[in-house]
């Protein structure tokens, strides 16, 4: 994995009838986007958490296989509370990623169909191909259910497809991928078949310390928490990364660094570890906390820290 993971010339003959299209993998928060496009991609590229906002970019996944090059673009959950600049650049990632897209993956969650679901439906294009993802399929406890639960979901738009599953374990994934296909365009592919993300390693490593600081930090997580990359070397199959976490006031710097340092240097080892695996090499990770007060309100802020 280079530090620019940049595209690159399909190879030069197309199998007839290949598909090529962007995807992109929409829905409320904590549906389990992410995990889909995880799973899809068959290696974490995109963040998870149960906190809401994991994801406030716009992430892609690249899957290659005989018959079509699927680029899924995983999107931030569409917010309707906290109406701060951070969450109007979220909304706008979202917003913008529908009108580029070949095809729309609408997730919800099995059983449930809230007011949230409802103001994503609105934002829907009005024309193309929707298809309806219904999610964790094997949490609802009454399976009876699942039909007239897809009944009532199908009132509200006019689906092409409608495919349940578990991203989580896997189940039916398969026969997404055999769905959406020949909704796809057909094409060269944009991609060389071994690549799977277009983010650079600078981007990932912001990431995979974000999701540590979620998950490690549970509910005493502040909510104005970031982390910007100020420096990122290659020697060799060595990466040295030096990396801020950026809170909002400077009573979230102690519940980051926590007693004697310890939960900081917790959520620093964790990140290492995982970002080891991902680039196939050793990590030299320095992260310290800095606050940077207001940035999530702040367009400028926002746009140093990578927000679009």
């Amino acid at each position: 994995m280079n530090e620019n993971i940049s595209p690159e010339n399909g190879p030069a003959a197309v199998p007839e009838g290949f598909r090529t299209g962007f995807v992109a993998i929409v829905g409320r928060p904590n549906v389990g986007k992410s995990t889909l496009l995880n799973r899809l991609i068959g290696q974490k590229i995109s963040i998870v958490s149960r906190k809401a906002q994991t994801t406030r970019h716009r992430v892609t996944g690249i899957l290659t296989n005989d018959e079509a090059q699927f680029v899924f673009v995983d999107t931030p959950g569409f917010q309707t509370k906290h109406r701060n600049a951070l969450n109007r650049s979220m909304n706008r990632t979202v917003s913008q990623v529908l009108s580029d897209v070949d095809l729309v993956l609408f997730v919800i969650e099995a059983g449930r169909f809230s007011e949230d679901d409802r103001k994503v439906v609105e934002v829907l294009p009005r024309e193309g191909n929707v298809v309806l993802v219904i999610n964790k399929v094997d949490r609802l406890a009454d399976k009876t259910q699942l039909l007239p639960f897809i009944a009532r979901v199908k009132d509200v738009y006019p689906f092409t497809e409608v495919v349940p599953l578990s991203a989580e374990r896997g189940t039916n994934v398969e026969q997404l991928l055999k769905a959406v296909t020949p909704l796809l365009p057909e094409g060269a592919p944009m991609y060389g078949e071994d690549e799977i993300t277009d983010r650079s390693e600078r981007f990932l490593a912001a990431e995979f310390l974000r999701e540590k600081l979620f998950r490690l930090l549970g509910d005493e997580l502040p909510y104005g928490i970031a982390v910007e990359v100020e420096k990122f070397e290659t020697e060799g199959k060595l990466r040295r990364i030096h990396a801020a976490v950026v809170v909002d006031r400077a009573s979230h710097k102690a519940i980051v660094i926590g007693k004697g340092g310890e939960q900081l240097k917790r959520i620093a080892s964790e990140a290492r570890v995982e970002l080891e695996q991902l680039f196939d090499g050793k990590v030299f990770l320095e992260v310290w906390v800095k606050v940077k007060s207001g940035w999530a309100d702040d367009e400028r802020a926002l746009k140093s820290l990578g927000y679009e």
